[in-house]
């Protein structure tokens, strides 16, 4: 055993300063679009998770190893940047790509507009930027198209500045209904309505034979799981709504949570197992469960699905 004087341990990354971690991400983002220009017979794909919380944030010593934040979930096809939800994930996201100090363009595609899905559209820095460029995917809900819905969530006495007064970079708005394929560079991005109060987009990603599906805020049942199982089918990952168990969700622990537009773990093993996905990962954390919990949640779910993760901020996957 050495007898060398004992260093300092380092800093464990959620202890480090924010602009300190926004560079860190920032070499990541230049360092995967560099490779995804590579000579590599396929096509560079990667997921990474910016916000896995549902409902509302829930930042604190608790939940620091899974995070706090709400939905943003980054994809990055070749040199394509595709981000599904702009929950309060979004906030890391904006900063690690204006550290890169490259022009910023992105595709935006959004499953739904409750607040939890939309926290951070207010706070992502690089839509102040004018030369970068957002292209933003979502549906027309009640007889309001896309751009409606996100200007309005910012108007008094709501938000102290408009959408328009303050948004510098150049922005297009897509209304695009359930059953549509959108084309961004190399993927194909494949939708379906969703169960969920409200209404509600899932995503499919597909880009040189592999997936990812995006389904979060989805309840089981409905009548329409058949469909879903079917848009599902074989991908590599499915990333699904597990915020409840059994338990919770039926009321035998706190409130029956019926009708509330979410799913189980146990419904969410189902999915995968039906649509025979590669690889399941649980997402829409309820905001109540920390990390311990989580913990022992996983245990659980892989007791009866041998490939599951639970989707953490900061976590990258590769296909």
């Amino acid at each position: 055993m050495s007898s060398s004087p004992r260093k300092t341990p380092k800093p464990k990354p959620a202890d480090k300063p924010l602009k300190f971690r926004a560079r860190q991400a920032a070499r990541r983002v230049q360092a995967a679009v560099k490779g995804a220009k590579g000579t590599s017979s396929k096509t560079h794909f990667h997921v990474r998770f910016w916000g896995v919380r549902g409902s509302i944030p829930s930042p604190g010593p608790h939940t620091r190893r899974y995070g706090g934040n709400t939905p943003c979930v980054e994809m990055l096809v070749g040199d394509k940047l595709l981000v599904f939800d702009l929950g309060t994930g979004a906030r890391p996201l904006g900063d690690a790509l204006l550290a890169s100090g490259q022009p910023v363009s992105a595709s935006v595609f959004l499953s739904h507009y409750h607040y939890d899905h939309l926290q951070g559209l207010p706070f992502f820095t690089p839509i102040f930027v004018p030369q970068n460029a957002f292209t933003f995917y979502g549906a027309a809900r009640n007889g309001q198209s896309v751009k409606q819905i996100l200007a309005g969530q910012m108007t008094q006495p709501y938000f102290p500045v408009t959408a328009e007064g303050v948004f510098r970079a150049r922005l297009e708005y897509h209304d695009i209904q359930a059953g549509e394929q959108i084309t961004v560079g190399p993927a194909q991005v494949r939708t379906l309505e969703l169960n969920h109060p409200g209404g509600n987009l899932g995503y499919r990603v597909e880009c040189d034979g592999r997936s990812v599906v995006y389904a979060t805020d989805i309840e089981h049942g409905g009548g329409d799981e058949e469909r879903f199982f079917e848009f599902a089918r074989g991908t590599d990952l499915l990333i699904y709504d597990s915020m409840y168990t059994e338990d919770e969700y039926c009321g035998r622990h706190g409130p029956p949570r019926t009708g509330w537009g979410h799913s189980t773990w146990q419904a969410a093993v189902r999915a995968a197992n039906e649509s025979q996905a590669k690889t399941l990962v649980l997402f829409h954390h309820d905001p109540t469960r920390d990390d311990a919990a989580m913990d022992r949640l996983v245990r659980q779910v892989r007791k009866h699905r041998p490939e599951v993760i639970a989707a953490k901020e900061d976590m990258i996957l590769k296909l």
